[in-house]
C-alpha cells in the first residue's frame, strides 16, 4: 500500500512539474509577443508623430514659398525631414531593444524548462 501511494505521489509530482515546464516555455513566448507588440505600438506612434510634424512644417514651407521666402521654405522643409527621421530612428531603436529583451526572456525561460526536464529525466 505504501509503495502504491509513493508511486502515485511521484507520478503526480512528475506530471505537475512537466506541466509547469511546458507553461514556463509558453510563458516565454507570451512575454516575447507582448514585448514585440509594445515595441511595434511605440514605433508606430513615433512614426505618426514625425509624419504629423513634417506635414505641418511642409504646409508652413509652402506658405513661405508662396510669399517669396525661398530660403525660409527650404529651412522649414529640412527641419521637418530631420525631425521625422529622428523620430523614425528613435522608434526603430526602441522596437529593436524591446524585441531583444523579449527574445532574451524567452530563451531564458526555455532554458529553464529544459533544465527542469533534464533533472526530471535523471530522476526517473
Amino acid at each position: 500500500m505504501k509503495k502504491i501511494a509513493m508511486l502515485a505521489t511521484v507520478m503526480l509530482l512528475s506530471v505537475g512539474i512537466g506541466i509547469g515546464t511546458a507553461l514556463a516555455e509558453d510563458r516565454g513566448d507570451r512575454i516575447e509577443h507582448r514585448y514585440d507588440a509594445r515595441g511595434d505600438r511605440i514605433e508606430q506612434r513615433l512614426d505618426a508623430k514625425g509624419d504629423r510634424i513634417n506635414d505641418r512644417l511642409d504646409v508652413r514651407a509652402e506658405r513661405a514659398q508662396e510669399n517669396g521666402h525661398e530660403e525660409r521654405a527650404a529651412k522649414l522643409d529640412r527641419k521637418g525631414d530631420r525631425i521625422e527621421n529622428h523620430l523614425d530612428r528613435k522608434g526603430d531603436r526602441i522596437n529593436t531593444r524591446l524585441n531583444r529583451q523579449g527574445e532574451r526572456i524567452d530563451r531564458h525561460l526555455d532554458r529553464k524548462g529544459q533544465r527542469i526536464d533534464r533533472r526530471l529525466d535523471r530522476r526517473s
